[in-house]
């Protein structure tokens, strides 16, 4: 393979690198501040401040919540290897960069699309931004569940 510059598989990799620092860093800060947000939340929950939070709705909501949240961090980072894709010119329209991007984190595969053969590298790193971004992502989930739920079933029996 010959070196062509901007587009060639160094520039694969440094932007791919590069995405999965940002991408990984958001994550992060998103997890970080639920996790702030959701210790006040037990701060409060202790002091009988908000008693939904000791019903079962109240554990479903909370749960939902922050599922919900890492699914919305995971739309932007989806969103910021898309427009990274198109500014780039790896692909041809806004909506194929975001359901290649999807693809791609999700380690699915399966759209048919193809990135110009120049970024290809780039398509394969964002596969493993993805396994560290869900991998962030199921690790909090369960954390939150296993602070919160034994403390929920106690109080309930």
């Amino acid at each position: 393979m010959t070196h062509q510059g901007w587009f060639s598989w160094d520039a694969s990799w440094t932007w791919g690198i590069t995405l999965i620092a940002c991408t990984v860093a958001l994550h992060v800060s998103c997890v970080v501040l639920a996790a702030l947000g959701l210790r006040k939340l037990r701060i409060a929950r202790t002091r009988g401040k908000h008693p939904l939070l000791d019903t079962t709705a109240g554990a479903i909501i909370m749960i939902v919540a922050i599922a919900w949240l890492l699914a919305v961090a995971h739309a932007v980072e989806c969103t910021i290897w898309a427009t990274a894709y198109l500014r780039l010119g790896a692909v041809e329209s806004p909506a194929d960069a975001m359901l290649y991007s999807i693809d791609s984190l999700t380690t699915r595969g399966t759209s048919g699309l193809v990135l110009l053969h120049h970024w290809l590298m780039m398509g394969a790193i964002e596969s493993i931004d993805g396994l560290l971004l869900f991998g962030i992502s199921t690790a909090f989930l369960f954390h939150v569940m296993r602070a919160w739920l034994p403390d929920f079933t106690l109080r309930r029996s």
